[in-house]
């Protein structure tokens, strides 16, 4: 059964996020497309029921004043316009301004979705997963799917999504890029390969990747060069298979605002957003890309993947590289990587790996004064982040009892050679990202 969808057009607002995830909590599929989209771009989506012109603080786009095409306000689909410039067309369909009162935003909005737009509540996880099959279907045909399976969240439900689609046409290829956390290749390599018997590739490219990486300092840089790098393994990859035509990413709605968007600054690039180069050879495969966090996880345990999975913790597709700042070294990534494994495991102990969203360590490019053995050291310190968060748009610090924080810096500065600091970052999302690169 198709779902009934709702388009938010980005007109500059700071509430689209908002606003998509009020019209779902309605029951009702709503989707966020940019303001240039055209009229067989709007027509080709499947079953919309009505367009909202969300505008906003940041419609001002150099020096101009940003407005959709003028064919959309007169496309037969109702509207609604979030901003008076927009209700100052004439067109002969239903076009209201919303108001700023919270309340009364909620009654207008139900009434657009049911009154005027008839729209059908059924946004399910289930229709989601039927609808974006038929979709995947469309798009790839007979043909083949390259995967880049990191084991994490995203890619694991998008591997999942695509097994249901097309089956053996999906190959998975993960690539060991040097930057995993502790056991976490061999734990992939296990649970996919012979648990799902999926078709896995496993390519071990660190020395590569850590030789492109050598004295790169800017974050943005080293994103760039790991997610470019990673198309050119996939590309090698894919030369040695037959009939590769289409590249599957796990990319979620977080990636991309967080990458930037037509009305929107850069926070951060993801390596699936910012970083693909522009002679690649694929079509990109993205089903996930208008998915929340918590839907992203929905969607996974609908499809059946285990809880182990679905609930694991969230893994940059960069990896460790962000977590190593500055210029990566083997040094401090293996303090990285092994702080990390203590965190994780002492976590576990105190109950709190299924009630705080993420947690991990991050080593800076500094060493401090300390005492070892009677006699001064000069070692790095280790920052623990632990935040909790529904959608990754915004995180609140989990309060730690202090005597798990006295164990875990226990273990870390006896543990783990080269560490003689033990920080905890008590920083909320804004103003601090997630990831500290």
């Amino acid at each position: 059964m198709q779902q009934d969808m709702i388009v938010i057009v980005d007109l500059g607002s700071e509430e689209n996020t908002r606003m998509a995830r009020e019209i779902r909590a309605l029951g009702v599929y709503s989707e966020i497309h940019p303001h240039d989209i055209t009229l067989p771009q709007l027509l080709d989506l499947p079953n919309v029921k009505g367009v909202i012109l969300n505008g906003g603080p940041n419609r001002r786009v150099e020096g101009v004043d940003i407005d959709v095409l003028p064919e959309l306000y007169h496309s037969g689909i109702p509207l609604l316009a979030c901003d008076h410039r927009a209700a100052q067309h004439s067109c002969d369909l239903t076009v209201a301004s919303l108001p700023a009162d919270r309340l009364q935003t909620k009654q207008l909005l139900k009434s657009f979705l049911f009154n005027i737009c008839k729209a059908v509540p059924n946004w399910t996880i289930d229709n989601f997963i039927s609808d974006q099959i038929e979709r995947i279907r469309r798009q790839v045909g007979d043909k083949k799917v390259l995967l880049a399976l990191s084991g994490g969240v995203d890619s694991s439900v998008l591997a999942a999504l695509l097994i249901r689609a097309i089956g053996k046409n999906l190959t998975c290829v993960h690539v060991n890029h040097g930057l995993l956390r502790k056991g976490e290749a061999e734990q992939v390599v296990k649970v996919f390969g012979k648990e799902l018997n999926a078709n896995l590739v496993y390519v071990d490219a660190q020395e590569r990747f850590l030789t492109q990486l050598e004295g790169v300092a800017d974050p943005e840089e080293k994103r760039k060069i790991i997610g470019a790098e990673f198309i050119r393994v996939f590309e090698e990859e894919a030369r040695q298979l037959d009939g590769i035509d289409f590249l599957g990413q796990g990319t979620i709605y977080p990636d991309i605002v967080e990458s930037g968007t037509k009305t929107a600054k850069v926070v951060k690039s993801h390596h699936n957003v910012g970083g693909l180069p522009d002679d690649m050879k694929f079509e990109l495969v993205e089903p996930l890309d208008m998915l929340f966090k918590d839907e992203v996880r929905a969607c996974g345990k609908a499809l059946g993947l285990p809880e182990s999975m679905v609930e694991r913790q969230p893994f940059p597709g960069p990896g460790l590289g962000v977590r190593c700042l500055g210029a990566i070294t083997r040094e401090r990534l293996h303090i990285v990587r092994e702080s990390d494994a203590i965190l994780r495991e002492e976590f576990a102990n105190a109950g709190l790996s299924g009630k705080v969203w993420q947690y991990f360590t991050v080593v800076p490019d500094f060493k401090s004064v300390g005492v070892r053995d009677n006699a001064r050291s000069f070692d790095y310190p280790v920052i623990i982040r632990a935040v909790n968060t529904i959608d990754a748009m915004t995180a609140t610090i989990e309060r730690i009892d202090w005597d798990v924080l006295e164990t875990i810096t226990q273990r870390i500065t006896h543990e783990v050679p080269g560490v003689n600091r033990v920080l905890y970052d008590l920083t909320p999302k804004p103003v601090g990202t997630i990831e500290w690169e």
